[in-house]
Parts: C-alpha cells; structure tokens; sequence
C-alpha cells in the first residue's frame, strides 16, 4: 500500500485512467511474473481521512476499506459497471472487512 497526496493522485488517475480528478483509491496489477504479487494499491491519505470523517469511523478503518477495494480490483472484481457486479464488489468488501475486525477482537 503506498499513501499519497491529492495532487500526487489526480496526476496518477489523469496519467493512467484519464480522468482528471483525484481519487480515493487505485489499483496497479503486476506486470510479468512474480509468483505472489498482485500489484499495487496507492491510497490518497487526504482523501482517506475526508471519507473517514464523512463516514463516522477512524481513519484506521477507511484506509482498511480502501485496501479491500483495492486488492479487489487487482483480483479482477470491477464495480465500475454497476449493477451485479458493483453489489458483489460491495458484499465482498463488507465481508472481508467483517473478518478483519474479528481476527484484531
């Protein structure tokens, strides 16, 4: 997981998926053979602590949530279509964050 600013990830998102905002979260897959790694999650820490008071919980926990999402979309789950997919993304999501909270209880 790598942390960056706003600026640092809207000039990511603008490079890599065109679009000229910040973002929350993004996922790079690995290029080429590494038995293991799926890639990289970059995580705007601005964006993160924004959401998290938004939200109503820690900062610890958004950045949890942005993680899943990431990791996610590096296992190949898109919401970006909506529908199906973006509520099977979701259901995951909650599901791996429920896990996490019990294995730290």
């Amino acid at each position: 997981m790598i942390l960056l600013s706003d600026p640092a990830m809207r000039n990511l998102n603008r490079r890599w998926r065109k679009q000229d905002r910040t973002t929350d979260v993004l996922a790079f897959a690995q290029e080429g053979p590494a038995p293991g790694l799926l890639g990289d999650v970059v995580i705007s820490a601005p964006s993160a602590r924004r959401q998290a008071q938004e939200r109503g919980h820690s900062l610890e926990d958004e950045l949890r949530i942005l993680l899943i999402h990431g990791v996610l979309h590096l296992q190949g789950y898109d919401h970006e279509p909506g529908g199906a997919q973006a509520r099977r993304m979701r259901q995951k999501e909650v599901a791996l964050l429920k896990k996490i909270k019990e294995v730290q209880a």
